[in-house]
């Protein structure tokens, strides 16, 4: 059997603690899968010596590539970058924090050529906070919700998947990018394996509770008409209730010839019917400012510099 070629994508943001480790980790890993692969870093434009460090590994190492972007575009554009500069058949995303042992590259890749078009490594034990942990479990049902893939359950930055899915989303243009949004476009053939989530020995993450729920409110937002759904629906619900405020407060005064309660009942009903119409005109403006931002046409990414390789085409200006 062939061995598989793989691109590795790396998006590193503050990480010159642990880039040697982790550099050297994935070499001995790839020692033992192929000896036809790439490591691509992109340095997301953070302060410390990372960029510095990649630089040093391309120049001793001619299958290590790097890009830097012009400035903080975040994790998934950085990714973005990646993907669309890897130049073999199959692509495996990583954090650069060593929480994903590089020895579970294999498992990993080996899981997909049983068929699958994406595979996860969903971590066994997860070492995050309850916060972080409950985030996270959001986003994932956020992701499963909107794109309608039951395997998106299992999403993770820990992914191996099939290069030639970069077809379904080429021509993305947008600032506010999800990988797993836009692999759920391409394919429904997703698998997941479980893998060791090793404890964060450098730094703090840049995904914290509210970085995540913000995250799982773009992908609803940037990928699904459903909230609009959420919101006619709400407004129904709400013009239902109202209407039974309203024969609750009518009944008795026909009936019975009792008086209409006066400030609490207009003041509920306004109550009612402004949340109502508040709440949908707040989805009506997100997916409306998503529009306006898209109609610049800002590509997801810009490369600064690059060591080992030329600059991405989808690095557009």
């Amino acid at each position: 059997m062939d061995k598989p070629e793989i691109s590795v994508v790396i998006p590193v943001f503050q990480a010159a603690l642990s880039l040697d480790e982790l550099y050297k980790e994935a070499v001995f890993a790839f020692r033992q899968i192929t000896d036809t692969y790439e490591i691509i870093f992109v340095e997301d434009c953070g302060t410390d010596r990372s960029w510095q460090i990649i630089r040093e590994f391309a120049a001793q190492d001619e299958r290590v590539r790097g890009f830097r972007l012009r400035r903080n575009f975040g994790q998934h554009s950085a990714l973005l970058c990646g993907i669309a500069a890897a130049r073999y058949p199959i692509i495996v995303t990583m954090d650069d924090d060593l929480q994903h042992p590089a020895e579970n590259i294999g498992p990993l890749v080996a899981k997909l050529l049983e068929g699958y078009d994406v595979v996860y490594g969903t971590p066994e034990q997860k070492q995050h906070g309850f916060f972080r942990n409950t985030a996270s479990a959001l986003t994932r049902v956020a992701l499963r919700t909107m794109t309608g893939v039951e395997g998106a359950q299992n999403i993770g930055s820990f992914r191996a998947f099939r290069a030639d899915l970069r077809e379904a989303f080429k021509q993305y243009r947008g600032s506010t990018p999800s990988i797993d949004a836009l692999l759920a476009w391409a394919t429904s053939r997703f698998g997941a394996i479980d893998v060791p989530h090793r404890p964060r020995r450098y730094g703090r993450s840049g995904y914290g509770p509210r970085k995540l729920i913000r995250y799982a409110i773009s992908v609803m937002i940037g990928f699904s008409t459903l909230p609009l759904r959420i919101a006619s629906i709400a407004g129904f619900a709400f013009t239902f209730m109202g209407t039974l405020v309203l024969a609750w407060a009518l009944i008795p005064y026909f009936l019975l010839g009792d008086s209409v309660p006066g400030f609490t009942f207009l003041a509920s009903i306004i109550a009612i019917f402004s949340g109502a119409q508040l709440f949908a005109l707040g989805v009506i403006g997100e997916y409306i400012g998503r529009l306006y931002s898209r109609s610049f046409d800002q590509p997801p990414f810009v490369v600064g510099e690059t060591c080992g390789a030329t600059p991405p085409d989808r690095s557009r200006r």
